[in-house]
């Protein structure tokens, strides 16, 4: 990055071989000065809205990111020592707190990526001299809260400082946007855009459901009700959120299950919603229609459908009940991508203006079911890894499976996913330094010429991510 690499080493990541290090150097020079694109994440709007400073390194660093603290936890410190707060309200640790925590146990991150994020955020991003340890703890605690307090890393300053050229928000189908009113009086919606996530009121199995479905009503002027007025009030948001800057939705599903019904049994399924009558299996398949319910919405709209499945999400009762979701408790399935997307497909699946991005953590699936199916149906792209396994050797292996059936531009490049801002710089480079060592090893093997592996390296990076999610500007 042009800040400079601080204390972190200029050939991590690149092959160990003399000769294909010095190719994928070379490629790396071609693509890391290039703007970031990050099209799905779950940064706040409220952060870029009021453009407020970062009170100080723990609540910027460590609370937002479940990767932090769900390998704590595993580890036996308490959530509460790590400031993650409470449903009741009740006292957690404060900042300078949770920092001393989380230093005394950082060693338990070698040779995870989460030691890479965080080293890279804090060399790179914050100016911070040498590794986070029990003993420099409180310096570097207090060198961050002095750089957090200048201009420069202000939220809508620190996307210019590192170059990201856009970046989405992931929210809810009952979020009143306020934030995006905001950005958009300001002239920002295009540099932040919003992203369309209606599982609360997809899902049937969501706490609270039907208040759900009675508030989306309320909020559309629809029946929903009925099963046409719902979809009639999905394609009223849907139309609220483009006017920020949405080109994506986004589905968090269990699996990949979807349904093609008659409206007799569309109706029978939403009326056991609304009373919460449905059973498990009819639960599922409630989502399933109601994924090609919005794939049918995106071949209308041009919105290009994300689907991440394949996750059993807040595994953990007990800590759902006492902190709330997104706590690192999800759990990867098994995940089957052909038969369950088939009834999508069979409906949708050539309609022009119909763009999927599919995501998994079953990662069996991408050379068995997804390579081949992304490299047959023009509506489907393959989302870089995810979750678990977006990481360095799950970039590879990624890339390994992928590649020979899909090729190179079925892929939709790379998104951070991230809620830890100042992880972003660091997720993007470690895609780039991935994808450049991935492709030297083409050119070493002569596979590839330099100058395509130079364009390839430059389109995984930055444009394909443009194209997969059609960002005009």
């Amino acid at each position: 990055m042009s800040t400079g690499e601080g204390f972190l080493h200029a050939d991590r990541l690149f092959p160990a071989d003399p000769s294909t290090r010095s190719i994928a150097r070379g490629l790396y020079d071609a693509v890391s000065e290039l703007p970031i694109v990050s099209p799905h994440g779950h940064t706040e709007p409220v952060w870029f809205a009021e453009d407020q400073p970062f009170t100080d390194a723990a609540s910027l660093l460590v609370v937002p990111d479940h990767y932090l603290f769900r390998m704590l936890f595993s580890t036996g410190v308490s959530h509460d020592d790590l400031g993650v707060p409470r449903l009741d309200g009740g006292p957690v640790a404060n900042g300078r707190d949770i920092w001393k925590t989380f230093a005394t146990h950082y060693h338990r991150f070698r040779g995870t990526p989460s030691n890479l994020w965080v080293d890279h955020a804090m060399s790179v991003v914050l100016g911070c001299p040498e590794p986070l340890t029990a003993g420099n703890a409180d310096e570097l605690y207090q060198h961050i809260n002095q750089q957090l307090a200048r201009p420069e890393f202000r939220p809508r300053a620190f996307l210019d400082r590192f170059k990201i050229e856009t970046i989405a928000t992931t929210d809810g189908a009952l979020d009143p946007l306020v934030h995006h009113r905001k950005l958009a009086g300001d002239g920002w919606i295009g540099r932040v855009r919003s992203t369309y996530r209606p599982d609360a009121v997809t899902d049937p199995e969501t706490e609270g459901f039907a208040d759900n479905l009675r508030l989306f009503g309320e909020m559309t002027g629809a029946d929903t009700s009925q099963w046409d007025g719902m979809i009639e009030a999905h394609r009223i948001r849907r139309a609220e959120f483009r006017r920020y800057g949405a080109t994506a939705t986004d589905h968090g599903v269990p699996s990949a299950v979807t349904a093609n019904l008659p409206l007799v049994e569309k109706q029978r399924l939403l009326d056991g919603a609304w009373t919460g009558t449905l059973t498990a299996s009819e639960a599922e398949l409630f989502r399933g229609q109601m994924l090609t319910e919005m794939a049918g919405l995106s071949a209308q709209d041009g919105m290009v459908m994300q689907i991440h499945a394949g996750v059993r999400r807040n595994s953990d009762a007990a800590l759902f009940r006492s902190r709330g979701a997104n706590k690192g408790a999800d759990i990867p399935l098994r995940t089957n991508w052909v038969d369950g997307l088939q009834p999508l497909l069979d409906k949708y699946g050539h309609a022009p203006d119909l763009r999927i991005v599919v995501f998994t953590v079953d990662e069996t699936t991408y050379a068995r079911e997804l390579a081949p199916m992304a490299g047959h149906w023009p509506c489907l792209m393959i989302g870089p890894p995810w979750w678990f396994h977006d990481s360095p050797h799950g970039i590879r292996r990624y890339l390994d499976q992928v590649v020979e059936t899909a090729g190179f531009y079925n892929l939709a490049g790379f998104n951070d996913d991230t809620r830890a801002l100042l992880s972003i710089p660091a997720r993007h480079d470690v895609w780039r330094r991935e994808v450049c060592g991935f492709l030297a090893g083409l050119v070493a093997d002569h596979r590839l010429s330099r100058t395509d592996a130079e364009e390839i390296c430059i389109y995984l990076s930055y444009t394909s991510a443009k194209q997969a999610y059609r960002f005009s500007s």
